[in-house]
């Protein structure tokens, strides 16, 4: 009797198997679930110190207008802070502070208003006679229902903090009835 002998080539398997797939996935499933509520801090966090450097830059702004554009009175609005003096193309706030009266940034809506002092003068960037105002009052309120960190200013150049909005209550000049101040 005569042996046929078959040879069978076995080739080398490339890639990976279904089951390394799995596991793969189910290690990326793990991390995720233990990174994605850190990444939701952190971007409140982030969003937190966005709004307090918008609230120092609009007293910065403030000041600068009153020093040098408003005769010692205040800017009623962010709009106002936004037209920049004649002659000169330089605004006292940046753009993304002052396209409106109300302005949504980094997760918080923040707003300014001064009350018309009738025998204000007239600003070098056409605010009108009697529209500046002697003091004025910002506030900046999260977006997010879970964040608790209001914060407002006026013309006393303080930021305060508090867990309930500020624009209500905040003087145009002195600390508000709730809140501390941010050192």
């Amino acid at each position: 009797m005569i042996e046929q002998t078959r040879q069978v080539t076995v080739r080398p398997a490339n890639g990976f198997a279904l089951i390394d797939l799995v596991f793969v996935c189910g290690i990326i499933g793990v991390l995720s679930s233990i990174a994605l509520p850190r990444l939701g801090v952190a971007r409140q966090a982030a969003g937190t110190s966005s709004a307090i450097g918008s609230m120092r830059a609009i007293n910065s702004a403030e000041l600068a207008f009153a020093f040098s554009c408003g005769s010692g009175f205040y800017a009623p609005s962010l709009t106002t802070l936004g037209t920049p003096p004649v002659g000169t193309t330089e605004p006292f706030i940046t753009t993304a502070l002052s396209l409106a009266d109300t302005v949504t940034k980094s997760g918080y809506t923040f707003q300014l208003s001064g009350t018309p002092y009738p025998g204000a003068p007239a600003s070098c960037n056409g605010l009108a006679v009697g529209a500046a105002a002697q003091g004025f009052r910002a506030a900046g309120d999260p977006l997010a229902p879970g964040n608790l960190r209001f914060f407002g200013t006026n013309a006393s150049n303080t930021i305060v903090e508090d867990v309930a909005t500020l624009y209500a209550t905040m003087p145009e000049y002195g600390l508000p009835p709730s809140g501390h101040p941010l050192h």
